[in-house]
């Protein structure tokens, strides 16, 4: 999937961010782009430092001189009065709509703040929505956008380490429902992504362990150097190492640009994304959205999905507490919650993998190599939820 050309160039990147680097030497980052490769939809991603400052490079991506900020209360008085007002130098006309914050309002009713503020200011088919946020905004505002006069342009400016390697990139957009998360929504794809690294100086640790989570993974599915490079450097990004977090979100990115380009739409190859996944939404809909973080639970489904991958013969012992280290040592929560065994089967039974009725799960065969497969037998399921989830009858 990755090229020769661009796999030279990676382990050239690699080489280079193993050797040591001390606060005296480290080099200034410059801005690194890459490419989403949809044919007529394609579009840039944007890493780098500085780049809420740099409000023309945004400017020149609206289809019109008129735009529409859709944010939080908790990221609005950190950058919205920026990114608005370098907007406004441009000469683009500005609406601002702030929401709560939480992924318990990544609903119908949040939706609708955004519908009300929208038609309120008379916003038009070329009014560009910009979703300044984590996740949670940034799967609102692609929806919204999606919908609102059957689709308008919008951009990305992810501001969590979560969103700038997973959400922001590949068009996946929706709000939960009380019995599944994102079970409603559309695939949208933005005009760019501008992820600037400056804004994770803000992110409560606990929110960058979260986005560490869907780093890993990306070593996990498709790439064991990838993973080795971070079970070197995982305290280099949890203290926010510049150099090392520039490659690990243009690497991410990279990864799931390839996939994306290859399947769009999840009908084959970027279902592996969801490593972790099945089992996480079932945590995160059981303990209450917002309660456990998304990456908190894709962490600890990760390691159920690494233990039936153990116990099905296609991963070694070796391999499961590798990964298993990897997480705590970023923060990560290693074991499931308790909940009964029938909930977890309901709720993966809701999976957007679900064919036919049978649970589709994404399974390791080794770091770097993962797979999808409905043949894990239900008893083997059974005994991994009970003992390694506590699960409770």
């Amino acid at each position: 999937m990755v090229g020769r050309l661009w796999r030279r160039q990676y382990n050239l990147m690699l080489t280079l961010l193993l050797l040591p680097v001390t606060a005296a030497m480290k080099p200034t980052q410059a801005m690194q782009t890459l490419t989403v490769a949809l044919g007529t939809r394609s579009y840039p991603i944007h890493v780098g430092s500085g780049l809420l400052d740099q409000a023309e490079r945004i400017a020149r991506h609206l289809a019109q001189p008129s735009a529409a900020i859709v944010t939080n209360a908790t990221i609005a008085p950190l950058y919205l009065a920026r990114l608005s007002q370098g907007l406004r130098n441009q000469g683009v006309k500005v609406t601002e709509i702030v929401l709560p914050d939480g992924e318990q309002y990544k609903d119908w009713q949040t939706l609708n703040q955004i519908f009300d503020a929208l038609l309120a200011a008379h916003a038009e088919r070329k009014t560009t929505l910009i979703a300044l946020g984590g996740g949670v905004i940034g799967d609102l505002t692609g929806f919204a956008a999606a919908c609102y006069l059957r689709g308008v342009p919008f951009i990305q400016v992810p501001t969590t380490l979560l969103s700038q390697v997973d959400s922001s990139v590949g068009g996946k957009t929706g709000i939960n429902h009380p019995l599944g998360k994102n079970m409603i929504g559309a695939f949208y794809q933005p005009a760019m992504v501008v992820a600037d690294i400056d804004t994770l100086q803000t992110l409560p640790a606990r929110e960058l362990s979260a986005g560490l989570a869907e780093v890993i993974k990306y070593g996990l599915i498709h790439d064991a150097p990838f993973f080795d490079w971070l079970e070197l450097n995982i305290e280099r990004l949890r203290a926010l190492d510049e150099q090392a977090l520039v490659h690990a979100i243009y690497h991410s990115c990279a990864v799931k640009a390839e996939i994306v380009a290859a399947d769009e739409r999840e009908s084959g190859v970027r279902a592996l994304l969801n490593l972790g996944h099945t089992f996480g939404h079932a945590i995160e809909a059981g303990m209450g959205y917002g309660n456990w973080l998304h990456g908190e639970a894709v962490a600890a489904g990760t390691v159920l999905a690494a233990e039936v991958s153990r116990r099905l013969g296609w991963l070694a012992e070796t391999d499961v507490e590798r990964l298993r280290a990897l997480y705590q040592r970023a923060g990560l929560p290693v074991t499931a919650p308790v909940m009964a065994e029938s909930f977890w089967l309901e709720s993966m039974g809701l999976d957007k993998k679900v064919e036919n009725g049978r649970i589709r799960f994404v399974l390791l065969r080794g770091i770097g190599r993962a797979e999808i497969t409905d043949a894990v037998p239900a008893e083997l399921l059974s005994a991994t939820l009970t003992e390694l989830a506590n699960a409770t009858s």
